[in-house]
């Protein structure tokens, strides 16, 4: 029962009820991507206001942009006419492999003094010409 009400009236955590209701009607998936994203597009013909076949994605959990990869980001956005599971793109030498936005999470990049901390949270010493300003000096 909870998980009903979680698919009727949220929208942050995979797809809602109006989501997988415009998926039937009128949705084809067109490829999936390494962290279970589902990518679709209209079934038909038609076209939005802007000309463009309507295309987007349903999130596996968590709804976050930057799960999204690069190529999969360039296929939403007609930037590539074929989908990356068809014509997939060449990958350098030197690309990494995508990794979501961290920050927020225990895995998020903290440096050596800063707030959060690495393993020194003291903030380095300085050797400018700093003077402190005290106030009624």
């Amino acid at each position: 029962m909870l998980s009903l009400l979680s698919k009727i009236f949220t929208w942050w955590n995979g797809v809602s009820a109006g989501g997988a209701w415009t998926i039937w009607r009128s949705g084809e998936q067109v490829g999936q991507d390494d962290f279970g994203n589902r990518y679709f597009q209209e079934r038909s013909d038609g076209t939005g206001a802007d000309g463009k076949i309507r295309r987007w994605v349903v999130y596996n959990g968590y709804a976050d942009a930057s799960r999204v990869p690069s190529d999969w980001h360039g296929w939403l956005h007609h930037t590539f006419d074929e989908t990356p599971s068809d014509a997939p793109l060449r990958r350098q030498v030197w690309e990494r492999k995508h990794k979501p936005n961290l920050t927020g999470t225990l895995h998020a990049y903290r440096p050596s003094g800063s707030l959060a901390g690495g393993s020194d949270r003291r903030r380095q010493s300085t050797t400018a010409d700093y003077e402190a300003w005290t106030p009624g000096e």
